[in-house]
């Protein structure tokens, strides 16, 4: 039997104390929220516990960075996390700080067919200036990847990016097996955690060497704060980074990483009631005949559902489906309801439709990357289940009329 202080803390723990320390002025249980952008010295050379400048250093974002990096790596004895977070201004600035610092021209970037409209624009349009490569293959064929990868190994370096389960089109891709790929060729796999959430999916347990985050969807989880961030295994990468973060400037404020953290604290809760409610979702909408596929990893049918269950320790709160109608049907559903709200982004506590192929993957439109357009993506929010079924059922009604 291990002692209280030697049993390691859960997820609902440390989501709620990493980082969290007691205000040691006025016994306040919350921190204060640090919003000063500099910081006087105690004399020339002597900082006050390392802060200077907010750009660089900032006690809120400082925890909240502990609090991610607790989450999605653990902590030693000691509280310390096993990895080092870094929290910026929005996922892309993310993805921007991390392919900047640990990457160099002539690396080749080999992500999915399906990746996030967003991350491929920067890849391919922005970085590509810059001398970044990207080449495109199928995650859920690790045989595939490894062609990809050691195809573009011969040219120079190269960094693998996996996002599981992918937005929109919900494939689940090995982490384990496509780390032993990339490993094999000197290459960082990079995950794009951002559906699963670390609550749900931990991949640098599983080999990956960086996690990425879009924190304003369900870390945030109340559509009302921008962010991202980077959670980093190794410390010589992780100093890379961090000197990119310091020097672009792309940091998040004070009160965004308030707001963030304070969303984070209820991660496990939330996640909870979103994937039992879209489970309940897809489950429905899988005997409608109005809809031709639904995309869900937690349904028996789905190609990938064993990973996912091997992998995972839930499905998520994301649904996609197709309709029969094509995208006229697409359009008539996603204009037609009242608790959906048709909108960007996902992961708060409120349901939103999307639409992808004008909506988040408009940019790539006309590319091996471009969306059905008979596809709607759904992000299941803490409602009451019955309510959104009834919802979607008034909106596919509105086909026949």
């Amino acid at each position: 039997m291990t002692t209280h202080e030697q049993r390691p803390a859960g997820f609902g723990t440390r989501a709620v104390h990493a980082g969290q320390d007691l205000d040691e002025v006025y016994g306040a249980v919350v921190p204060p929220v640090h919003l000063s952008s500099t910081y006087a010295p105690v004399r020339v050379g002597e900082l006050r516990r390392g802060y200077d400048y907010g750009r660089g250093t900032n006690p809120t974002r400082d925890a909240l960075q502990t609090q991610l990096a607790a989450l999605e790596a653990g902590v030693g004895e000691d509280g310390t996390p096993h990895a080092l977070a870094l929290t910026f201004a929005s996922g892309l600035a993310a993805e921007t700080a991390l392919i900047m610092g640990a990457a160099e021209p002539g690396t080749t970037i080999v992500m999915g067919n399906d990746v996030y409209g967003g991350s491929y624009r920067l890849i391919s349009k922005v970085l590509a200036k810059w001398g970044i490569r990207h080449a495109v293959v199928d995650m859920g064929d690790t045989a595939k990847v490894a062609a990809a990868v050691e195809s573009a190994a011969a040219q120079g370096p190269v960094m693998v990016w996996l996002e599981t389960p992918s937005n929109p089109l919900m494939k689940v891709s090995d982490i384990a097996a496509i780390a032993e790929v990339a490993h094999g060729h000197d290459a960082l796999l990079v995950v794009d955690n951002t559906f699963a959430t670390p609550y749900l999916q931990t991949p640098l347990a599983l080999g990956a060497d960086v996690v990425v985050h879009s924190t304003t969807k369900y870390i945030g989880g109340h559509s009302d704060v921008i962010g991202g961030a980077l959670v980093i295994k190794d410390p010589e990468l992780g100093a890379q980074v961090q000197f990119q973060q310091f020097a672009a400037g792309a940091v998040n404020g004070p009160w965004d990483a308030y707001l963030t953290t304070r969303g984070l604290k209820t991660l496990g809760v939330r996640m909870d009631r979103h994937q039992a409610n879209a489970q309940a979702v897809a489950e429905w909408l899988a005997g409608r005949p109005e809809v031709t596929q639904v995309l869900y990893p937690g349904l028996p049918d789905h190609p990938d559902h064993e990973l996912a269950a091997r992998q995972m320790r839930g499905f998520g709160g994301m649904v996609s489906f197709r309709l029969a109608g094509g995208a006229a049907a697409a359009r008539t559903v996603a204009e037609s309801t009242r608790l959906f709200q048709l909108a960007e982004s996902l992961g708060g506590i409120e349901s939103l439709m999307n639409y992808p192929a004008e909506m988040t993957h408009a940019s790539v439109a006309g590319t091996e990357l471009a969306v059905p357009d008979d596809l709607l993506r759904l992000s299941v929010g803490i409602e009451d289940a019955e309510d959104l079924v009834a919802d979607l059922e008034h909106a596919l009604e509105a086909l026949a009329g």
